[in-house]
């Protein structure tokens, strides 16, 4: 039986910054049952800051205050299962209930933030801070980004397939209970990205500095509907 579609957004002026890091940090970080994905034996952390639009319950329209904002996430990638999909380690929004009804209905670890996005031409300047500084998982974000070059056109088996093509995501609740949510979207209108990061503490409660110049794509918009999460552990 097919799940329904529950929840309608669009993803705008997205950039992908990712990291190489060491695969022993990740792995233990995550909950029994959840393996670190990796790609020719190299693990990724991947930082992405984008803008939020649309988002609201599939057939009611937009809630003003709540359907807009920007996001800011830092993730990894795993399986379960076998299934391939994303890792959140935070996702930091300017919306509290926004954040708080995610924590919720999704057991995803979102947090309030204050952020600020700036986009002039092709140029997105992006910073974010958060609210309660001792709050785990997270810190601050500074930095700047363009798309360059032609649409790309990426092989099933390529880096940028790999990081970017995962329509599943998984999380936990307290009890370390696990859960699947599925997306649905067209392929990823990706092209290369110019990035300069001027700050970025997001990944230090994992023991990890990002630092050197990250693998950039980005993607103008993506539009994205999603099923209910289901407890798959």
């Amino acid at each position: 039986m097919t799940r329904p579609w529950v929840l309608r957004m669009q993803w705008l002026d997205l950039c992908f910054l990712h990291w190489p890091v060491p695969a022993g940090a990740l792995q233990r970080t995550l909950p029994r049952g959840v393996q670190l994905d990796t790609y020719g034996s190299q693990a990724y952390l991947g930082v992405v800051p984008f803008q939020m639009e649309g988002v609201s319950p599939t057939g009611l329209p937009d809630v003003p205050g709540l359907s807009a904002f920007p996001e800011l996430n830092l993730r990894t990638y795993v399986t379960v299962n076998g299934e391939r999909g994303v890792w959140f380690y935070s996702l930091d929004v300017t919306q509290p209930v926004a954040a708080a009804l995610a924590r919720t209905l999704f057991h995803l670890p979102y947090r309030h933030s204050r952020m600020w996005v700036d986009r002039q031409g092709d140029v997105t300047r992006y910073a974010s801070e958060l609210r309660a500084p001792g709050t785990p998982g997270g810190g601050q974000f500074a930095g700047a980004y363009r798309p360059v070059g032609d649409p790309l056109q990426v092989s099933g088996d390529s880096l940028e397939t790999w990081l970017t093509d995962r329509l599943r995501l998984f999380s936990a609740d307290r009890a370390g209970h696990v859960y699947r949510g599925v997306i649905r979207h067209t392929a990823w209108p990706l092209r290369r990205a110019q990035a300069e990061v001027h700050v970025n503490t997001l990944a230090a409660p994992l023991g990890l500095t990002l630092s050197g110049p990250p693998h950039a794509l980005h993607a103008e918009r993506l539009d994205v509907r999603a099923q209910w999460i289901e407890r798959v552990l």
